[in-house]
């Protein structure tokens, strides 16, 4: 894939704001994610805007002041777009629109333009088509004003301008059919589940761009694409594995995000079965990330929302060849100013915070990866013997 130069990404500005329960330091993480996401989508961030309100504008999301300073903006410096953080109603899309004369997008928006991009099966095209035209029903009205004059780029992929023509009964119907579709692709799938046999089923889990697919090529020599983007991966892989002759089934799925539209949990409930139906989950997480713990607890969240946060959990902490000693990141993790900063510090903490369930890897340069594939194949054999007890000569028990 050839990387586009910063003179051809589209010109784009992001929104921003501090609430009560928003603080400058949490929204100052969001709006780097949103600049990553920005990127993968196609855009260079010009700027950034943020204000400080109680709660947002009904009508502009952004106080009088502030949409004009916007709008004075981009009229000076050629903006291509406006992105907005938080998902924006019907109605303050509409306004906004109308008020700055640009393509506004909001933090939903984008990240569907971006699963637009990234789906490569018919399966992932048709989860993420459902998902977008959710998303665009109830903003018909004003959606398609300017596509005479926006011509494409950030958030123009997906359903075309011909195939809805703001009719909503077109996109209902569009809905209904691509449901069906979807049900008889899920029963075919389900029975590819059913047909997998008595093998241990382990499913890889995390935030988005922590390295899953590069663990799982790493551990099952697989070829599943792998790159420093967020959602580079879409499309569930699913590779038979063997460590110490005890073979078991790795899946790799989607990577979660802060945020995460309700349209995609629910357009992509059967690639998540995955994970529901996993006998082990192996939680994959960034630790070179200065946020990682807040990707904890969303990726936590998410496995709640399926039914998936009790199953057993491995918390695998990747990318140490990428962790710079940052006191920061241990000052805010425990909430405790060390005075040992180290990756070694940072270790030992986050061992007496998750127990015996943690290991550290670097999944690209294979630091530490025959180790941890031999705690691994602990557990699934744990796992194999429990359900096949006259099995366990087959599989020693290692040291």
């Amino acid at each position: 894939m050839i990387e586009k130069s910063v003179s051809e990404l589209e010109r784009t500005v992001l929104v921003g704001i501090i609430t009560l329960n928003q603080s400058k330091k949490i929204l100052d993480e969001y709006l780097d994610e949103l600049s990553f996401l920005t990127f993968t989508a196609g855009g260079n961030v010009v700027k950034k805007f943020i204000q400080k309100m109680k709660s947002p504008d009904p009508k502009f999301f952004l106080g009088k002041g502030k949409i004009e300073e916007l709008a004075l903006y981009i009229k000076r410096h050629d903006i291509n777009s406006v992105i907005f953080d938080d998902e924006l109603s019907p109605v303050q899309q509409l306004n906004i629109e109308k008020f700055l004369k640009s393509k506004i997008i909001d933090r939903t928006g984008l990240i569907l333009d971006i699963f637009a991009q990234r789906a490569k099966t018919s399966y992932a095209k048709n989860q993420v088509e459902l998902a977008q035209y959710q998303y665009i029903l109830p903003r018909l009205k004003g959606l398609w004003t300017h596509l005479e004059r926006q011509k494409g780029g950030i958030g123009m992929r997906g359903p075309g301008e011909t195939e809805i023509e703001t009719d909503r009964r077109i996109v209902r119907n569009k809905i209904s059919l691509l449901k069906k579709k979807l049900v008889s692709i899920d029963k075919q799938m389900a029975t590819q589940r059913g047909n997998r046999g008595s093998l241990v089923r382990v499913s890889l889990v995390g935030y988005t761009n922590v390295g899953k697919s590069t663990l799982m090529n790493s551990v099952s020599k697989a070829n599943v694409f792998a790159e420093d983007k967020l959602f580079a991966t879409l499309d569930t892989t699913v590779r038979k594995v063997v460590i110490e002759n005890l073979p078991f089934l790795l899946t790799d799925t989607v990577g979660f995000i802060r945020k995460l539209p309700t349209q995609l949990v629910d357009s992509f409930k059967s690639t998540l079965t995955e994970i529901t139906e996993a006998d082990l989950l192996v939680h994959v997480i960034d630790i070179s990330h200065p946020n990682f713990e807040d990707h904890i607890n969303s990726v936590n969240f998410i496995l709640s929302e399926i039914d998936a946060h009790e199953k057993p959990i491995l918390m695998v902490f990747n990318k140490t060849d990428k962790y710079l000693d940052n006191k920061e990141i241990i000052d805010d993790v425990f909430d405790i100013e060390y005075e040992d900063n180290s990756l070694k510090k940072l270790k030992s903490n986050l061992i007496n915070k998750y127990k015996n369930r943690v290991y550290f890897i670097s999944a690209l340069s294979k630091t530490d990866i025959n180790n941890w594939k031999k705690e691994l194949y602990k557990k699934v054999r744990e796992i194999h013997i429990t359900r096949f007890p006259y099995n366990a000569f087959l599989f020693p028990d290692i040291n």
